[in-house]
């Protein structure tokens, strides 16, 4: 394809970018709902909420590396369909058998369209396009708890279907439109270059970028998920599906804010000890709101920790972008998102070890591991380890 061509169909990548990230965060919204309506417990709810990483696990090793080989296109409409498949099985049946088979689906989906089409992104936009999918991927992340629980919070007796019909109609609607783009690969071509943004091929390996993106990898869904899923569950003095959806957009928000002012102000890989230290910070937070924490401390820990996740999402993915083998660009886009997941599996965490060692205590490791990556990535700057980004 032609570079106008690779403009003109970047948009349309980026919104199945976009409405993946609403169908997989949609359903934050949709728990106080299901816990409600249907009585399905918040332990359940939670296990539903986190067993979605074990679906991503499979997707995101395997449909990165499989779209390197055959193409990116036809791994992301697979996983974006799967995705709109599973929020229907919930709409289809919303019980609690339902709600944890249908997250799991979800996440098999979310997974190959996540890792092939961040990768995609990168084939058409260079470091623009692997920008601009992370800035997708939140405004998806954002906009779903805050349409469905929007929907939910006043469409009275629908409140347990319309989110779900929206959510998939969306996704849909995108996997339409996603199969107009021609499927391309450009390593054949890219490979055949002396250099790739200012990156020599010969310095490009999977381990390079696996070391300087893995560190940052953490701090992505575990900070949103200590805002929409932890704080918010403990707020006391405000509920309804609203609340996990305010959190989004607080934490999602200041995410999607903080990479366009990185972008333009050249941060550069400093960012990402930034990210961690802000992260850390927003744990601090979390730690001194306790079991009933006020507005005010709900707000700012939802922007501290917001923040973090976008700078050290941007990050990571930056570092896969200008580091990876072309050849290998997928595989290391679906490894870094692999352990991005893993933080949707910390509040059942924290669950599970809060009677033996209470809930104060596990975060502030947390926070400490934070500082820990931050000082990782400083010495790598100072090493030169990332020198050309």
């Amino acid at each position: 394809m032609t570079v106008d061509a690779d403009r003109r169909n970047l948009p349309i990548v980026l919104a199945l970018l976009f409405t993946t990230g609403w169908a997989t965060n949609h359903f934050v919204a949709m728990m106080p709902v299901l816990h409600d309506r249907n009585g399905i417990g918040n332990a359940a709810l939670e296990v539903a909420f986190g067993i979605y990483a074990i679906g991503l696990l499979p997707g995101l090793l395997s449909g990165g590396g499989i779209s390197d080989k055959v193409g990116r296109k036809p791994i992301v409409l697979l996983g974006a369909t799967g995705a709109a498949l599973g929020n229907l099985l919930m709409l289809l049946w919303h019980t609690e058998p339902g709600v944890i088979v249908g997250r799991f689906a979800v996440g098999l989906g979310v997974g190959l369209a996540v890792s092939a089409g961040t990768a995609w992104c990168a084939d058409l936009g260079g470091k623009r396009g692997t920008v601009f999918a992370g800035a997708a991927l939140t405004g998806g992340f954002a906009a779903g708890p805050l349409v469905s629980g929007l929907i939910a919070q006043f469409a009275g007796s629908a409140a347990l279907t319309a989110p779900f019909v929206v959510t998939v109609s969306a996704s849909l609607a995108a996997v339409v439109a996603g199969f107009r783009v021609p499927s391309s690969r450009r390593i054949a071509v890219e490979a055949s270059e002396v250099t790739l943004n200012d990156t020599p091929m010969a310095a490009r390996s999977l381990s390079r970028a696996l070391v300087t993106s893995l560190p940052m990898s953490v701090w992505v869904f575990s900070s949103i998920t200590m805002s929409i899923v932890v704080m918010a569950g403990r707020m006391t003095q405000f509920n309804g599906p609203w609340v996990p959806g305010v959190a989004a957009v607080l934490a999602l928000g200041s995410g999607f804010v903080i990479q366009v002012i990185a972008r333009r102000g050249g941060w550069g890989p400093r960012a990402g000890v930034i990210g961690a230290i802000v992260a850390a910070s927003g744990l601090a937070v979390v730690v001194g709101g306790g079991s009933d924490p006020s507005p005010a401390a709900f707000i700012a820990a939802s922007v501290l920790l917001g923040t973090g996740y976008g700078l050290c999402l941007r990050e990571g993915l930056l570092d896969v972008e200008t580091f990876a083998p072309l050849d290998k660009r997928g595989l290391a886009t679906g490894i870094f998102y692999v352990g991005t997941y893993l933080g949707f599996g910390l509040p059942v965490l924290l669950r599970s070890i809060a009677p033996s060692v209470g809930i104060t205590a596990p975060i502030l490791v947390l926070a400490l591991m934070a500082v820990a990556s931050a000082a990782i990535r400083a010495g790598q700057i100072r090493a030169g380890m990332l020198r050309g980004r």
